[in-house]
């Protein structure tokens, strides 16, 4: 009998009602986790439906979701995972891209909805400790059960069969589960016994050649959303390129049609998407793939954006952001390579002698050699605004005491303004990865209460430039592991930021400076068939990179106050500075300056 019913099962056909007429009719919004509670409606949202009612086509197997953010994105999640529940069980697997998101997600948005939808409140219970059928992480009901699990968790990954899996953020998982391999793949091989099955992949996509969204969104058939104009009923997808505002007044933004020119404020937009429809741009057989933007939120402004993207011009970091989580659309990087000569001709008129005065903070970083320590001086304004101050090299083998006090010496230097103010090294990064490691935790431990820590450089993509302290060896010295491709990435970045320099460099510093600080580059390599970034040295000294690297980890762990900071040295300055009229302070001539230009951040606007 029981080999009967589960014959009958899996011939059952398909329910009538689609994912959205289903969550219109059952799903409620929980108050936690949205400001309209109650019933759902999908005409808030009308592009969510064709989104969701795919997975109602038994043609198609998958189906991929390149967004933005703002477009409820994990809405339409629940709503799969609510239909599949109650609708159609089955065995269903969610990944999320870590462990504790996984948590959170089940904690904060899942068990939300099965408590405030009817339909769903008593087909799951209430997780317990001593239930092995119903944890945070493993939900059992009729039918079928719920799994979910991070990226990073090979075991959780490879434990069940599934028929339903559901990836969310897939551009922020891990390029390994453990030593398994792609999570991605790992988890659609836990689905190949089921005719029946489905793949849904969703995430905001990340930088070109590496997006795992972005590539099956172009196996994919490339659905974009259509919408009218209000004017002269011209179909159309919405660009940013298209939104215009007056001069400086990114609040009056608007719409520009893209055929009649014809300007369209905003309180029409839920006109225009609420008349809009999918188009493919290709033809599939098996893979339905999604893309919009913030444009088409009902919960974002056009004005919104221009704000957001005003700001977002100031430093690369901040625009990359905008590419990626308002136009849900690639960084396209204008090459990883930096041109030598040009950071030569950007050295100005200063030096450790003359901090410039909107340095606010100064911090150093140092790379430990066999014969030598290598030791970077930065100072930092708003906006991470940096100055090298200055690169020295003390020589001397650093198993010996010389050269490690020579270096303490050095670190209780104080810097003095061009207002007079005399600037100490607040905080401090010694790489002790490589050379001499023990004598590094030496010197720090008893130093750790000025802020010199021993680190160790991690080399993986999404690392924090600075992570969480542990205490390591017999001497249990402070160390902080320092994600240097993130360190790198936002160096590069900034070196090649056009429109104005955010990393500048003092007259004193040489050619073979600028020649180790443009020692690496960015290429793409397979790993464990996952494409990923990494550095590749080119030359054969990067010390004034890899210093340049902890006086940023050292600025993160730092992790100044600049209202504060700036706030006191006003202060001290109005009460210590003293101007002398009649000795005009000296001008130092012939430094060529780095020529600027625009093109680099206004390219994103088309």
């Amino acid at each position: 009998m029981k080999v009967l019913k589960e014959v009958n099962q899996v011939w059952t056909p398909p329910p009538d009602l689609t994912i959205s007429e289903w969550a219109d009719t059952y799903r409620k919004l929980s108050p936690e986790s949205s400001a309209e509670a109650g019933q759902w409606h999908t005409s808030r949202v009308p592009f969510q439906k064709g989104i969701m009612d795919t997975f109602n086509d038994p043609k198609i197997e998958q189906v991929v979701f390149a967004k933005s953010a703002q477009v409820g994105a994990t809405e339409i999640l629940l709503n799969i995972i609510g239909y599949y529940v109650d609708q159609d069980p089955a065995p269903i697997l969610i990944m999320q891209p870590t462990l504790q998101m996984a948590q959170a997600f089940s904690k904060d948005r899942l068990a939300t909805m099965l408590r405030d939808s009817p339909k769903l409140k008593d087909a799951v219970g209430e997780p317990r400790k001593k239930d092995s059928e119903n944890t945070v992480l493993h939900k059992k009901f009729k039918g079928g059960h719920l799994t979910i699990v991070g990226s990073n968790s090979a075991a959780g990954l490879a434990s069940r069969p599934v028929r339903i899996i559901l990836c969310d953020e897939v551009d922020r998982y891990e390029a390994s589960a453990g030593q398994e391999g792609d999570p991605v793949q790992l988890a659609i091989k836990r689905s190949t016994t089921f005719w029946n099955r489905k793949i849904y992949l969703c995430s905001t996509p990340t930088i070109e050649n590496i997006s795992r969204i972005w590539q099956s969104f172009e196996e994919g058939d490339m659905r974009y959303f259509y919408v009218p104009c209000p004017e002269c009923q011209e179909m159309q997808t919405l660009k940013w390129s298209n939104v215009v505002w007056e001069e400086n007044k990114p609040e009056t933004a608007t719409y520009s049609c893209s055929e009649c020119g014809s300007v369209i404020e905003e309180n029409k937009k839920q006109w225009m998407i609420s008349r809009g429809e999918w188009r493919a741009t290709k033809e599939t057989k098996r893979i339905a793939s999604f893309h919009i933007s913030e444009l088409y939120s009902p919960f974002r402004t056009w004005a919104d954006m221009a704000v957001s993207f005003l700001e977002a011009k100031k430093n690369p970091e901040m625009l990359k952001t905008f590419v990626n989580t308002s136009l849900g659309e690639l960084y396209r990087d204008e090459g990883e390579q930096l041109d030598t000569e040009n950071l030569i001709s950007r050295r100005e008129n200063y030096d450790h002698q003359s901090v410039p005065d909107k340095v606010l903070v100064l911090v150093a970083g140092a790379d430990v050699q066999k014969d030598r320590i290598e030791v970077t001086v930065t100072g930092y304004g708003r906006e991470s605004e940096a100055w090298i101050i200055e690169h020295r090299i003390i020589w001397g083998d650093p198993t010996i005491n010389t050269v490690w006090n020579e270096l303490d010496e050095y670190l209780k230097t104080r810097f003095k303004t061009d207002a007079g103010m005399q600037l100490p090294i607040s905080c401090t990064a010694i790489d002790s990865g490589g050379h001499h490691t023990q004598q590094c935790y030496q010197f720090t431990k008893p130093r750790q209460g000025r802020r010199i820590f021993s680190c160790k450089g991690l080399s993986q993509a999404g690392k924090p430039v600075a992570g969480k302290i542990t205490y390591v060896g017999r001497l249990r010295a402070a160390l902080i592991q320092v994600g240097t491709d993130t360190a790198k990435e936002i160096i590069f970045s900034r070196l090649k930021h056009t429109e104005e320099n955010l990393i500048h460099f003092p007259y004193t510093v040489d050619d073979e400076y600028f020649n180790q600080l443009t020692a690496e580059k960015k290429v793409v390599k397979f790993f464990r068939g996952v494409k990923r970034n990494e550095w590749k040295q080119i030359r054969e000294r990067n010390e004034a990179l890899d210093c340049l690297v902890y006086c940023w980890a050292a600025l993160h762990i730092l992790n100044p106050n600049w209202d504060r900071i700036e706030e006191r040295m006003l202060t001290e300055t109005d009460q210590t500075k003293v101007v002398d009229d009649n000795k005009p302070a000296p001008q130092r001539q012939g430094i060529k300056r780095f020529p600027r230009s625009t093109g680099f951040v206004n390219s994103w606007k088309y």
